[in-house]
């Protein structure tokens, strides 16, 4: 089946190309939005742009669309992308929703609505289980993104390991936060994976903080090759 995945170059998304595969599909496209909208109900903000290295490293065409994030009025936006997508000949949209029905929902009627199947492999996954799947699988994934108690501005550009996933089990018992982000805790952007050919590598970066969030802000990042 040709397969477009909705992607932000978070873990989430490129689990779901990652699943796409394993289920034998034929990832055509890959599909993020841009929102000028930061607090955006449906989409990925922080460093969108580096989607167009990962989209390279995976050698996989890069769709993007543009939206100005308003409630509902982005789901239309979608809708638009989707009958674009459809008329490329995808025949299945693969998203990373693990919880939000907010998103899954959508997603789901619009795909209905054209004659597409929504595929979201991670729906309902075992956070700490989908989290260690990801380090099993050899994901490079940092925290792009911090706006929850507990993490606090030493966590932006932290690798996920077992090490800082020790840590994030403790600040659940203590804080009561999604180890795997879907409640806005964090966003994510992989630097390497099992699908890439070569890895992004970040040159210049500096945080943007503000009380209790804030975000890596990604100046400069380039493709090397893997070791």
């Amino acid at each position: 089946m040709k397969a477009a995945v909705l992607f932000s170059g978070g873990k989430d998304s490129t689990m779901a190309v990652y699943k796409a595969m394993e289920d034998g599909n034929e990832v055509k496209y890959l599909f993020s939005m841009i929102s000028e909208n930061p607090h955006s109900y449906m989409y990925h903000v922080p460093n969108i742009h580096i989607t167009e290295l990962s989209a390279q490293a995976m050698d996989i065409p890069l769709i993007k669309g543009v939206t100005k994030g308003e409630e509902e009025k982005e789901v239309e936006d979608l809708k638009n992308a989707l009958i674009e997508l459809k008329s490329l000949g995808v025949e299945a949209i693969y998203s990373g929703a693990l919880y939000s029905v907010y998103q899954k929902s959508r997603i789901d009627k619009l795909c209905s609505d054209l004659g597409l199947e929504s595929i979201a492999p991670l729906w309902q996954r075992d956070s700490e289980e989908y989290m260690r799947e990801l380090i099993d699988l050899g994901f490079e994934i940092i925290l792009t993104g911090v706006a929850a108690e507990g993490l606090d501005e030493s966590w932006l550009g932290r690798k996920v390991d077992e090490e800082s996933l020790d840590e994030l089990l403790k600040l659940k018992q203590k804080y009561r936060i999604n180890i795997a982000f879907e409640g806005g805790e964090a966003e994510t952007l992989v630097l390497d994976c099992p699908i890439f050919k070569k890895r992004i590598e970040i040159i210049e970066s500096n945080n943007k903080w503000s009380f209790d969030n804030g975000f890596l802000d990604i100046k400069k990042a380039i493709l090397v090759d893997k070791e």
